[in-house]
């Protein structure tokens, strides 16, 4: 029997801001930029009272909590927050997959201390990052990775939910199907059109039938509305891209605009692959992409093994010519090739 921990800092950049300064503690608090153009990384849940959230435009933001308090994110600081929580992560198992900054998964199914109990483990692990690093995280414990990152936002802020094994299939078909991983809004609209809310509408459909449905996602739909997720958390993960792109808060009209730009985005990007050891001799592709003002996205890519500028510019050419249409957004970046090491098959545990 697998126990799996899905860990995840409430409001992370948000939190980090909070702890360092005591008074923003009982005010709303937004990260992001100021600029028309800029959005919201993340916000306390003061904020998210007024209905703000992550991805929102910071003038929405702004409209609907005039009283906003608007901080730019200190990615600095917040890598090293994050570190210190993986350390911890790290004192109970090796077995740890981050996602993202904030957030992992844990397998704890050979862990021995604390009676060998996942749930002893993870109101531990949420004591000692509240003790030493000064945050809250919420924890949901279960026996697959799905199941375990619904359960940790469950009762956030501050939460621990935990789904025994002998819950599973009531927590499960009780489940909306919103709540399924891979589940967006084209497919909720599907399913719901298919007259399915919950897991247990689903499981009336034969794997046929979703296969028919949904294609491929089929098959992954009639295994999750039974509870069923055979992903093993994997402590090493391949990045398959490395990236930089900015909004602009005035549009950019027309090619040589963009490629005006291109140098300044080149150089941050040849900075970020320098963090990441080795990564250039694995470059494989490099791409741009483009926003436009309609909000209309497109990319283009190209074989090369290196960061190559002219080789940015003739994709800038070639993406701007699918829309006229000013840009507000413009990326660039490389594609990697996947280690040997990732390609093989993950023994089961």
């Amino acid at each position: 029997m697998r126990k799996i921990i899905h860990c995840d800092c409430d409001s992370f950049y948000a939190s980090v801001e909070m702890r360092d300064n005591p008074v923003l503690e009982d005010k709303p608090l937004a990260i992001g930029g100021s600029g028309p153009r800029s959005v919201v990384a993340t916000c306390n849940y003061l904020a998210r009272s007024y209905g703000l959230h992550s991805a929102m435009s910071m003038s929405q933001a702004k409209k609907l909590c005039p009283s906003l308090l608007i901080i730019s994110p200190d990615m600095v600081k917040y890598k090293e927050v994050s570190r210190q929580v993986q350390r911890i992560f790290h004192d109970f198992t090796s077995l740890v997959e981050p996602l993202s900054l904030d957030e992992a998964y844990l397998d704890v199914s050979d862990v021995s201390h604390f009676y060998g109990s996942a749930t002893l483990i993870a109101q531990e692990i949420r004591r000692r990052v509240q003790q030493e690093v000064g945050i809250t995280i919420s924890a949901g414990v279960a026996n697959s990775k799905y199941l375990a990152k619904i359960a940790s936002d469950w009762q956030k802020p501050n939460g621990l939910t935990v789904i025994q094994p002998h819950e599973v299939e009531a927590f499960v078909a009780a489940l909306s199907v919103d709540k399924l991983f891979g589940v967006g809004k084209v497919t909720q609209r599907k399913l719901h059109s298919l007259g399915v809310r919950t897991c247990a509408d689903l499981r009336a459909f034969s794997v046929y039938e979703l296969t028919e449905y949904f294609g491929r996602f089929g098959q992954r739909l009639y295994e999750l509305c039974r509870g069923i997720d055979e992903r093993v958390v994997k402590p090493h993960r391949q990045r398959k891209s490395i990236s930089v792109e900015h909004t602009y808060d005035d549009d950019l009209d027309d090619l040589q605009s963009c490629l005006e730009e291109l140098p300044a985005l080149t150089a941050e990007l040849q900075q970020r692959i320098s963090r990441h050891r080795g990564s250039e001799v694995l470059i494989i592709k490099q791409f741009v992409k483009l926003r436009f003002s309609d909000f209309t996205t497109t990319t283009a890519e190209c074989l090369s093994l290196k960061v190559e500028e002219g080789v940015f510019r003739q994709l800038f050419a070639q993406a701007i010519e699918r829309r006229d249409k000013s840009v507000r957004l413009l990326g660039v970046g490389v594609r990697l090739k996947a280690e040997e090491a990732d390609a093989q098959i993950a023994l089961p545990l």
